[in-house]
């Protein structure tokens, strides 16, 4: 088990973050627009409404508030050329304790670092991608990295063309708090490594007045690995996933499906999931919670057929104190899964305590415990962006 000492001392580095002033570095839209990072951020990487609708809008403000200090002028109406080209970086480290064989303490220093961009191209074209300069050690190249076509006819319909994750339209990884994932999300069948991460394809979208939003997607199904003979798809099949959400005042409830099939050495792997998600949004409580139940079918030698039954999911509450002003935020994430195949069982239960120390400084204490396995991590982080 992790020694109480060391959750002293956690304690105090937390307390002592109390202490730090804000940092004068801010990421590139809160350069480029001139104001804090709070306005579109609770808590880095987490988003504020006004931060999801600053995406969904192309990184833009409103036509008639977008400031034209930040544009060149050209002269040119057809052209629509920011002044300065957008850049930030997040940097990540964390210490870890755990109930392990060997590394029973490590320090992961950079866990990650990447050069993030984005920004628009026209008025209703947009990019965004960020280069994985160090993840856990070793280049991984870009992940996120699309084309956004924005309300498209006047109406409020987009397309985003790119890699992105398959699991974007429920919950985003990319904007969790804790160190601990999503695991429904990243966990593949016995049979077939598809999962709800990053993939390669196309995503449509509309959002109707009455609360409504739906989302399609068509992907490759094989991930974001490179290309082999210039093509990136290494099967004959596409994948489609539509989800469906409705919002209830501080309800929101959605469903998700997603059908597919890959190509896997015994021959083909049939790919269904399904389930329901929902957000409860209250001033100082924001729960969310997924489900998904997925199939595999796999064709194997000798005409036999194999299946995986997976069904899990997570539940994760975060508590703001003052709101979306609060520099202290304690979050609670449960993650489960129970497969046919029980080496892809997974359970735990995590408490992430967080502290601004600065708009663009988190400083974390994250214990996770392995209720499968009967062990507990504890990680201290510092997750930033400028």
């Amino acid at each position: 088990m992790v020694k109480k000492g060391w959750i002293y001392a956690v304690l105090m580095v937390l307390s002592a973050s109390l202490l730090v002033d804000e940092a004068s570095a801010i990421p590139a839209f809160a350069r480029k627009y001139r104001f804090s990072c709070s306005t579109c951020h609770v808590a880095v990487p987490k988003l504020k409404d006004y931060g999801e609708e600053f995406a969904a809008n192309g990184f833009m403000l409103p036509k008639d508030q977008e400031p034209t200090r930040a544009y060149v002028r050209t002269g040119d109406d057809e052209l629509l050329l920011q002044r300065e080209l957008p850049i930030a970086i997040r940097f990540d480290i964390w210490a870890q304790l755990a109930d392990r064989e060997t590394a029973k303490s490590d320090f992961q220093f950079p866990y990650g670092i990447k050069l993030l961009s984005g920004g628009p191209i026209s008025r209703h074209v947009s990019y965004y991608f960020y280069f994985y300069i160090d993840e856990r050690g070793e280049v991984s190249g870009i992940e996120d990295a699309y084309v956004h076509f924005n309300n498209i006819g006047g109406s409020r319909f987009d397309i985003i063309a790119g890699q992105f994750q398959v699991s974007d339209p429920l919950f985003k990884r990319e904007l969790r708090l804790t160190l601990e994932d999503y695991m429904m999300y990243k966990t593949g069948s016995r049979w077939a490594s598809a999962n709800l991460t990053y993939d390669r394809g196309v995503m449509a979208s509309y959002g109707f007045d009455f609360g409504l939003d739906i989302f399609a997607e068509v992907i490759n199904g094989n991930g974001i690995g490179e290309a082999q003979n210039r093509l990136f798809d290494n099967d004959n099949y596409k994948n489609v996933a539509f989800r469906a959400s409705q919002s209830l005042g501080a309800l929101r409830l959605g469903g998700f499906v997603y059908r597919g099939k890959q190509a896997i050495q015994e021959g083909i792997a049939r790919i269904s999931m399904i389930g329901p998600d929902f957000t409860l949004s209250l001033p100082k409580l924001e729960v969310n919670g997924q489900y998904l139940y997925r199939k595999d079918e796999a064709d194997l030698p000798n005409s036999a057929v194999g299946k995986n039954i997976m069904k899990g999911g997570f539940v994760e509450a975060i508590l703001m104190p003052k709101g979306d002003r609060s520099r202290w935020l304690l979050t609670s994430l449960y993650n489960w899964i129970d497969s046919d195949f029980d080496e892809l069982d997974y359970q735990t239960l995590t408490l992430s305590l967080s502290h601004l120390a600065a708009r663009n400084l988190r400083l974390v204490m994250e214990f996770t415990h392995d209720l499968k396995h009967k062990k507990a991590r504890l990680s201290f982080g510092l997750v930033s962006a400028f």
